[in-house]
Order: C-alpha cells, then structure tokens, then sequence
C-alpha cells in the first residue's frame, strides 16, 4: 500500500500550476496548455522527452485540447516545468479563473467561416493569459467554433463564440428554377420557394454559408462575416444551453471587447461557486443582454 506524504496545502499549491493528483500515490499528471490547439513538431518532440525523462512515458488527451503528461513525481515538478518553458510550453489551466481556450479547426476546415486558430491565440493572450491572476466566482470556460457546425459545443461553454456568413436574398434574380440549388444546400429548411421566388426565414437560418454561390443566377450571394456569441453554457453534472446574444459582431476588436465584458460582468456579479449559467439565471438574461451591449461595463 503507497503512503502518501503530500500535504493538501502543497497539492492544492502545485493544482493552482496545473498538476493533479494521481490518486493513490505521490505522482502528479502536468497538464499542458496549448494555446489554441496547435502545437509545432518542436513542441510536441519536447512533450514527449519530458514525459518520458519526468513522468512515465504516458500522455493523456484532456477534453479541452490539453496534453498531460502522467506520472510525475511531486520533486520533479520544478524540473518538469522548467524543461518544458525552454520550448515556449507552460502548464496550467486550473482553478476559479479563464480556462484554457477551446478551438474547432476552422481555420483549415472546409466549413470554416474565421479563424479560429488565430482568434483563440488572441482570446488566450487576452484573457487566459492576462487575467491569469484574476479570481473569478468559479471557472470560465471559452470556446471557439468556426461554423454553426458546433464541433467544440460553444453553447456549452460560459462563453462560446460561432462564425457566421450571412446570406442576402435578391428575388429579382430569382428564375423559378423547380429544382432550386439553394433549397437543396439548406440542411435546416430556411431557404424556400413560396410563390415560386426564394425566400429565407431569418429565425431558422444559421448563417452557416452552405447555400452561398448554390444559384447560378446570384439569387443568393454572401454578405457579412461575423460572430454570434452565447453565454452561458454549461456542461457536466448540471447541463445548460447557452444564450445566444441577439446581435452578430463583425469585427474581431468588437468581439474581444464583449468578452471582456462578460468576464467583468462575471466578476462583479457571480456569487463564490455560482458558474456564469446561474448568475445569468438569477439576474434574468434579458438585463444581462442589456448591460453588455452596451459599452459602460468595458468603462
């Protein structure tokens, strides 16, 4: 039977680093923060020297696109991270505070509409790194999905962020076409035919792009990029579905300026363990809706 010598001051000490107990005995599983999901070969290579020169030789897959690394001996911390930080790596990601930020692959997928890569850097620069020594009422998690696809859940994360590619109906294009393309393209039925001219229904459209460039005769072209965001959402032994804030942001600078203001209305309003799907709840999320979108919570 192992003895375990590990105080709780010093777990929870070395947890706030990102390091979490291996039950039942003194070893430790470091967990790697990726900064949007990407990691370079060089990192990865580096990754797996420490796991087998300070950990086990094991690595574990996190739900979130974080790496950690098994096994580590509680005096090996220190040299672990150290070892790591010469490639740029940083281990983390626990806590009352902004997660690590979770990312789709839409930069390079088909039905990418942003770039996610490059807006989670930002996000993780801004927020998971710059608040990093801000305490909030509970964890925060963001999440960056590149299409209404949803592969990473944005809607079960406290802030989830959706590309968006709006379609503009032009009717006088239409030509009655019996077999319409863009009626074919739309998965959730909100392009039809009335009276023989298109038309879309604006509440069950997505915004997803695919019925884009499907009419020859420009019945139905691209118009603006942009992002929906919801707030939220939550997942584990409590599940809530995320609200969606009823404007589409088209540019990144006003993006990142309402998540700061959902963290800061977080901040001052979240009760200690209350996740932001509560507060939301118990204040009414048409006031939440309200306060941030305006610019006086940025203030």
């Amino acid at each position: 039977m192992t003895t375990l010598t590990i105080s709780q001051a010093e777990e929870k000490r070395v947890k706030g680093l990102g390091f979490l107990s291996n039950k039942g005995t003194d070893n430790f599983s470091g967990r790697v923060i990726t900064e949007n999901g990407l990691i370079t070969v060089e990192q990865a290579k580096k990754i797996v020297e420490a796991a087998e020169k300070y950990g086990n030789g094991y690595l574990a897959l996190t739900s979130r696109l974080t790496i950690e690394c098994q096994g580590i001996p509680f005096e090996q911390i220190d040299a672990f991270r150290n070892y790591l930080a010469e490639a740029g790596i940083e281990t983390g990601g626990t806590g009352a505070k902004i997660r690590p930020v979770m990312s789709c692959k839409g930069s390079t997928c088909q039905y990418g509409l942003i770039d996610t890569f490059g807006l989670a850097k930002e996000i993780h620069d801004r927020f998971y790194t710059g608040m990093r020594n801000v305490t909030l009422p509970h964890k925060f998690k963001i999440a960056v999905g590149g299409c209404p696809n949803n592969c990473v859940k944005p809607d079960l994360n406290d802030v989830g962020i959706i590309g968006q590619f709006q379609p503009i109906v032009n009717q006088s294009a239409c030509r009655h076409c019996k077999n319409c393309g863009v009626v074919k393209a739309c998965a959730v039925g909100a392009m039809q035919l009335v009276d023989e001219k298109i038309e879309m229904d604006a509440q069950a459209c997505l915004n997803c792009g695919i019925c884009i460039g499907k009419c020859p005769f420009e019945a139905v072209v691209g118009g603006d990029r942009g992002y929906k965001i919801v707030i939220g959402g939550r997942w584990g032994k409590q599940v809530n579905r995320g609200h969606a804030l009823k404007r589409i942001i088209l540019n990144q600078k006003e993006l990142l300026d309402t998540v700061e203001k959902i963290v800061n209305f977080y901040s001052d309003n979240g009760l200690p363990r209350e996740r932001l799907a509560q507060t939301i709840e118990r204040i009414g999320f048409d006031a939440v809706e309200t306060v941030l979108l305006n610019d006086e919570k940025l203030r």
